[in-house]
């Protein structure tokens, strides 16, 4: 299938879901910079579309997603479609559209080849758990008002045995924001993991540096386990012993197979082989060595969200025309955070991972609000040329930025040249 077949077929995939009513949503992500949609909304960093019944006539619903707002728009059906097809054809590189039967992404890479992938959609349990699918919940097309749907049920005991829920599986009002953080995690989890297509018939070996209490470490046993039906050896890794006992005792009380908690740091843990490496609130450097530990590790999937981004800050010089906006602290600190996230961002991308940097959860239910998400690019032989070249322009971005602000030294980077990770590129 040539890549405009692939682009043609997509449409028609869309078209015909809508005229069977099958259709639950498209969503179109990873924005390319140097397009724009010539008929509104424009271009985001992500756009969700949605069909829906407004006076009696059939409309689709655009929810364009920006850095610190959502802009919704609603168009007639025909001319949703025309604005659908621009969208798709060139201002996003993905796109994955969900029906109430199937799942089919529209992948295109940096050289625009466009191709098509399709599987069987998830089915809706009882509790608004996918049964077989990593996807989002679907929903029935025609209205605005749908009912809330998890990634985790409310009552599975674990979330009882933490403090997350009471005894009738209600949700404790003081924990309120933190079910919203574990269900918003497993959702972005659950889409990486939809990508990275692990093999299936080897178990899943995740790490969580710095797990606390467990929240996370348990919520992604437990999908992994009940909602995928995967086996798994999954490593809750904590420094304070009596969050390491308190999560054994409760894994072992409920007989999750699987699920450990050792004490030690990501510089003392120091797994051979894993698929997904997390490491949330990992106090500055910490983050670096986590990440080193996943690409060492060859892991599919890297979460972290970092914390205290000290490094860089005193290495930060302020170039001309920059110097009288950072002459201010609040905006120096600033600086440094976001090069020291982007220099981490593209050091994977030269790993050979597809890296996004976003806001995981909004700044009312956690100040660290920031998450890195690096997904494992397939091997492809026949571009391995081109990958390396690639790799070489990103790392020459880097020495420009790290020239540009005066800094000598970033962590990350001096951990993976150690281990030879660059050499390559």
């Amino acid at each position: 299938m040539t890549p405009a077949d692939a682009l043609e077929r997509f449409l028609d995939l869309i078209q015909t879901s809508l005229s069977r009513q099958t259709f639950v949503k498209l969503v179109l992500v990873k924005p390319q910079a140097a397009q724009t949609l010539q008929t509104p909304p424009a271009v985001g960093l992500r756009l969700t579309v949605r069909a829906i019944a407004l006076k009696g006539q059939p409309h689709l619903s655009f929810v364009t997603s920006h850095a610190t707002r959502d802009d919704t728009k609603n168009f007639l059906l025909g001319d949703g479609l025309l604005a659908l097809r621009e969208a798709v054809s060139h201002a996003f590189s993905h796109a994955h559209l969900l029906t109430t039967t199937e799942e089919i992404q529209l992948l295109t890479s940096k050289k625009g080849k466009r191709s098509l992938t399709s599987h069987a959609a998830a089915r809706m349990d009882s509790n608004g758990g996918a049964q077989a699918s990593t996807a989002a919940p679907a929903t029935p097309a025609g209205g605005h008002d749908r009912v809330k749907q998890r990634f985790i049920a409310q009552d599975r005991p674990w979330l009882t045995a933490l403090g997350v829920t009471d005894a009738q599986h209600h949700v404790v009002p003081a924990m309120s924001r933190k079910w919203k953080q574990i269900n918003k995690f497993v959702e972005v989890f659950a889409g990486a993991l939809d990508k990275a297509n692990l093999p299936a018939d080897l178990p899943v070996t995740v790490a969580d540096f710095g797990s606390g209490k467990g929240y996370l470490t348990f919520a992604v046993h437990d999908f992994l386990t009940t909602t995928l039906q995967r086996s798994v050896d999954v490593l809750g890794v904590e420094q304070r012993a009596d969050m390491v006992n308190l999560c054994n005792a409760a894994a072992t009380r409920l007989n999750l197979d699987g699920l450990r908690f050792e004490e030690g740091d990501v510089s003392r843990s120091v797994p051979d082989r894993l698929d997904v490496m997390i490491a949330l609130h990992a106090c500055d450097t910490a983050t670096d060595h986590a990440i080193h530990v996943g690409v060492r590790a060859d892991a599919s999937v890297i979460l972290c969200s970092p914390c205290c981004h000290k490094q860089l800050r005193p290495q930060l010089m302020s170039p001309h025309p920059l110097q009288p906006l950072l002459q201010h602290g609040v905006h120096l600190g600033q600086q440094a955070e976001m090069l020291t996230d982007g220099l981490r961002a593209m050091l994977l991308d030269a790993c050979g991972y597809e890296t996004q940097v976003f806001e995981f959860v909004a700044l009312e239910h956690t100040q660290k609000n920031k998450m890195i998400l690096a997904v494992k690019r397939a091997a492809n032989v026949a571009d391995a040329v081109a990958d390396a070249v690639e790799n070489a322009g990103v790392l020459a971005q880097v020495r420009d930025l790290k020239s540009f602000y005066g800094i000598r030294d970033q962590c990350l980077e001096t951990l993976l040249r150690g281990s030879g990770l660059l050499a390559a590129a």
